[in-house]
Formats: structure tokens, C-alpha cells, sequence
């Protein structure tokens, strides 16, 4: 019993050496953290951004590899700086950037548009003459049984 109580505290210990060395990573990646990839990573982004049209930010294709550079560099950032990644910190950092740059944008990655007139059109007409023609049906038909009473 003496030697299975001692494998248990050594199993106990290993997860508390885990646990605390991934709590002592994650509060290295402090502020320290956070104000080099706003500077360092977020700063460039925003430069390539703004040569962009901004109708383009939602268009995948324009952005993407934009993006890949922003997330390789929040990844280095990290290993420069002995941080785990991901970790909470780029992930808030990331709903902002995608709350400021892609917030208008749809989930397929392209702009929300009207379809054109040719289609929108027909939906749009059919129903309206449909109305009329039900209203002018029933006028005429409530006249007729007037009539015939």
C-alpha cells in the first residue's frame, strides 16, 4: 500500500508541476507581450490595410496573406519572448483586429450584395401585380354577387 500511495503523490506532483509551470507561462506573457505585438505586428498590418481598398477587406483573396503575416508574427513575437502559442492574449488580439477590420464582412469571405435587378426584380413585381389582381378580383367579384341577390 506504502508504494501505491507514493506512485499516487508522484502522479499528483508531476500534474501540479504541470499545471503551475503552464500558469508561470502564461503570466510571463504579460503586458510585455501584448505591447510587442500591437506595436510590432499590429502596426504593419495596419499599414498593408490602408493600402488596401477598404471594399476589399472582406475579399479573402486580398487579405489572406496579410493575415498570414500578422499571425506569424504574433507566433514569433512568442518564441522571442519564451510564450506559449496560442495563448489568451492572441486571442484577444485577434477579435479586435477581426472587430475593427472584419467586422462587415459575411462568413463566406465575400461582400453582402443585392442580387441584380433581373433577379430582384421578379421577386419584387409577382408578388405586388398578385395583390392587385386578387384585390381587383375580389372587388369585381363581391360586385357581381350583389347584382345576382
Amino acid at each position: 500500500m506504502g508504494s501505491q500511495t507514493c506512485t499516487a503523490l508522484q502522479k499528483q506532483a508531476l500534474l501540479w508541476f504541470v499545471i503551475v509551470s503552464q500558469c508561470v507561462s502564461a503570466l510571463g506573457c504579460g503586458p510585455h507581450y501584448e505591447y510587442a505585438i500591437e506595436d510590432f505586428c499590429l502596426g504593419k498590418f495596419r499599414l498593408d490595410m490602408q493600402e488596401l481598398d477598404q471594399r476589399q477587406w472582406c475579399n479573402w483573396e486580398d487579405t489572406v496573406e496579410l493575415y498570414e503575416e500578422l499571425t506569424n508574427c504574433t507566433y514569433l513575437v512568442a518564441l522571442k519572448m519564451d510564450c506559449f502559442w496560442p495563448n489568451r492574449l492572441v486571442d484577444e488580439f485577434f477579435i479586435r483586429v477581426h472587430r475593427h477590420y472584419f467586422h462587415d464582412c459575411s462568413l463566406t469571405g465575400r461582400l453582402p450584395m443585392d442580387p441584380p435587378n433581373r433577379i430582384l426584380g421578379p421577386f419584387i413585381v409577382v408578388p405586388i401585380l398578385v395583390t392587385l389582381l386578387m384585390t381587383a378580383l375580389v372587388v369585381w367579384r363581391s360586385k357581381r354577387s350583389e347584382g345576382i341577390v
